[in-house]
């Protein structure tokens, strides 16, 4: 890969009309680098379509992640949705070893009126059994990616995604700027407001590349409400210009996945801005 950042969207290109799993060769022609396949409702890839997910990325130089089920609660209350969240991660990780998938994005679960730390605990006894389970599978090819989320009952402010990836081996982390930013109320507001983050996994984790989504946001009380497109950013934050300088500056490899609206077209508008402000 020629650039320190790459760009790509969540999920296939707005105007796309093929197989989801052929995506990467139209996604390379469109000047993109990267792809991250969705599966919010289940795994139902299966393994010669995924293959031919992997033989095209690496055709057309295409780094491609993939997004785990919407239904995973590290931390659930009730033994069986533990079980099935686990399910979901095995699912999860056997599809991504074969599109061969550099990380496997998840929501890592909500607190469920729990203490943070309580949650984190449970979460960490999940991610044990996981293991074992991986292991009996014979699953080895696996880099999973909790991600930052938008919601304050939600277990996944920056913090526990980084204890989270501290602690365990084939983790690394997602940083969604936008739920960063929806969950602290309007937080990331200038370039100086990024410097805590990048601080935090500086000094917990050694990553060749952060794996990031961007949009622009709409958020209430609560946190996210609704993703924007960046035509938008007027109105909706948090402002590329003020990620991309940050990770110029400092020098990072990141993968920015745009899950705005428009992802592709947006994608391309990052790139360039990045590919400007780079000059």
């Amino acid at each position: 890969m020629k650039h320190n950042v790459l760009f790509g969207p969540a999920g296939s290109p707005i105007n796309y009309k093929g197989a989801a799993y052929k995506a990467p060769k139209y996604i390379s022609e469109e000047g993109l680098n990267s792809y991250e396949y969705q599966s919010p409702y289940g795994v139902r890839i299966g393994e010669t379509a995924a293959n031919t997910l992997k033989e095209e990325s690496e055709k057309h130089d295409i780094l491609v992640s993939m997004h785990a089920p919407y239904y995973i609660n590290l931390c659930a209350k009730e033994e069986s949705k533990l079980e099935k969240s686990i399910g979901h991660l095995i699912a999860a990780a056997r599809a991504g070893e074969w599109m061969g998938a550099y990380r496997l994005v998840f929501h890592p679960g909500a607190y469920l009126n729990r203490k943070p730390e309580k949650a984190m605990e449970i979460s960490k006894n999940t991610v044990n059994r996981l293991f074992e389970e991986l292991e009996a599978e014979g699953i080895e090819e696996f880099t999973f990616a909790p991600e930052t989320t938008g919601k304050r009952t939600q277990l996944g402010n920056v913090g526990e995604v980084v204890e989270l990836c501290a602690t365990f081996d084939h983790f690394e982390p997602t940083i969604d700027f936008a739920h960063v930013h929806a969950r602290g109320r309007g937080f990331l507001n200038k370039k100086e407001d990024y410097n805590c983050i990048f601080s935090t996994i500086e000094d917990n984790l050694d990553i060749d590349i952060l794996h990031c989504h961007f949009t622009t946001i709409e958020y209430g009380q609560g946190g996210e409400v609704k993703h924007h497109t960046l035509a938008e950013s007027d109105e909706y934050g948090p402002n590329i210009e003020d990620l991309l300088s940050v990770l110029i500056d400092n020098g990072w490899n990141a993968n920015i996945i745009c899950e705005t609206p428009l992802r592709d077209e947006d994608s391309l508008k990052m790139k360039k801005l990045y590919e400007d402000m780079k000059k």
